[in-house]
């Protein structure tokens, strides 16, 4: 895909505004959904839960905001949207059965520095993922977001009510064949907004047939303040160090996107700029805590986005950022969002993630084809996609090893990063050097079956 939309241009103001509006509808939903799982788990009442979720939107567009345009040297300066990770929500529930959210925050907080003090050491880890790590890394990225998109798809989780009905399928095949059809042959304003559009045509699609459950929208409050320190702060020893494994995690998560980010931009991650970019990760989790909801990472789903309609403007993230601060401010926004129905979701998101492997597969076209590198490529990625698709797996496994090992794409990448550092780089024979020495073996038998027929013709002169 050619870069519409360079990282340092400004499109005009209504152009900014809709390609920043994609953005918000393909990250809002999973942003509210952690606060919104782990206060329903904890059985919280509703107030307490609309705090938790607040919190999440306002302080997804703060740090968006600085990780798009920096503030000294936090930020990495690229269009990256931050939210509430997955990551924590095992974590947080088994912290908040113990030790209450004030536990779930304060052990967030005091761990935060796990991810704040090794950002000052990725311009040395940056050094453990040349292409062929970056590559594996990337294409599980994509790979592991697919089955999410398949469930929007068909309209939930395997076994709900609906699941994989012909409307639904429908309504998200309508959906991926616009945004596809928009994003080819689409001119300008058409082909960068796709997206949208594409999830507009849908929502109207899904309004007119009464698909729609507005409930949320009527029953969310047209206006919210921050609540710092709602929750209070505790401390538990074994809450700070669940977290900083989780932290741990997050640093190997965030660092595969932005990876990935930095490819559909087409610029350079160097060290200080990925440390950068932790930087405001770990700091963005501890001003979660201090305003009551649980820490954040970058978020994947954005970056297939930016593969797929070309606009990697960090100018235009900035504004979904400003969006997220709204929806904080103003639920009823963000009520309006959650009220899109999942299968047009799901025909976006297929296209959106599939771009992601599509970046990965690039970035591995330009290793070298040997057999030490199909193996990291084989083994980390069938890894990553057997924790992904069938995460019992690790069922019997400590609790801890869980914590780390239950994202695929953390398992993928670790195994990545240890096979290229043990797998001998020398005396490995490339493929395509197989096929040179066999042909000039060949060429050498029949050349020598040649000489030896040429010498029994001609007759000795002893």
């Amino acid at each position: 895909m050619e870069i519409l939309y360079n990282v340092e241009d400004k499109p005009p103001t209504g152009t900014s505004l809709i390609l920043a509006a994609q953005h918000l509808l393909a990250a809002l939903g999973a942003i509210i959904t952690v606060p919104l799982v782990v206060g329903g788990v904890l059985g919280l009442p509703v107030e307490d839960i609309v705090v938790l979720v607040n919190a999440a939107m306002l302080v997804s567009g703060v740090v968006t905001i600085i990780q798009c345009k920096g503030v000294g040297p936090v930020g990495i300066r690229l269009p990256c949207v931050m939210g509430t990770s997955f990551t924590f929500v095992g974590v947080s529930i088994a912290i908040g059965f113990e030790h209450g959210v004030a536990g779930i925050l304060g052990s967030a907080l005091v761990a935060s520095l796990v991810m704040i003090i090794g950002s000052f050491f990725m311009p040395f880890i940056r050094k453990f993922f040349p292409p062929i790590v970056t590559g594996t890394v990337v294409t599980l990225i994509g790979l592991s977001l697919i089955p999410v998109a398949v469930d929007w798809f068909a309209g939930g989780q395997v076994g709900s009510e609906g699941y994989a009905s012909l409307p639904n399928l429908a309504i998200g095949m309508l959906v991926l064949i616009t945004v596809v059809l928009l994003s080819m042959f689409g001119k300008g304003i058409l082909s960068a907004a796709a997206v949208v559009i594409g999830m507009v045509v849908g929502f109207i699609v899904c309004v007119t047939l009464g698909l729609v459950d507005f409930t949320p929208v009527q029953e969310a409050p047209l206006f919210a303040l921050p609540s710092p320190f709602h929750f209070g702060l505790s401390f538990p020893i074994s809450g700070i160090i669940g977290m900083s494994i989780a932290y741990l995690v997050t640093i190997v998560e965030s660092t595969g996107d932005f990876l990935a980010l930095s490819n559909v931009t087409k610029t350079k991650l160097t060290g200080k700029k990925l440390s950068s970019g932790i930087l405001c990760d770990g700091l963005g989790s501890a001003l979660a805590s201090v305003f009551s909801t649980t820490p954040f990472s970058s978020f994947s789903q954005n970056v297939g986005i930016i593969g797929m309609t070309g606009v990697a403007s960090r100018y235009v993230v900035a504004i979904t950022g400003a969006m997220l601060i709204l929806a904080g401010l103003f639920p009823v926004i963000g009520a309006l969002v959650v009220a899109i129905p999942l299968p047009v979701l799901g025909g976006a998101g297929l296209v959106m993630f599939a771009m992601i492997i599509t970046a990965g597969i690039n970035i591995l076209s330009q290793t070298k084809h040997t057999k030490r590198n199909g193996i990291i490529i084989a083994v980390s990625i069938g890894a990553g996609m057997a924790v992904t698709v069938r995460p019992e797996l690790l069922s019997q496994l400590p609790d801890f090893i869980k914590v780390i090992l239950a994202s695929g794409i953390t398992t993928g990448s670790l195994i990545a990063l240890l096979l290229n550092a043990i797998l001998p780089d020398g005396d490995v024979v490339d493929f395509d050097e197989e096929d040179e020495l066999a042909e000039a073996s060949v060429t050498t038998e029949s050349s020598v079956a040649e000489e030896l027929a040429t010498t029994k013709e001609v007759p000795s002169t002893s």
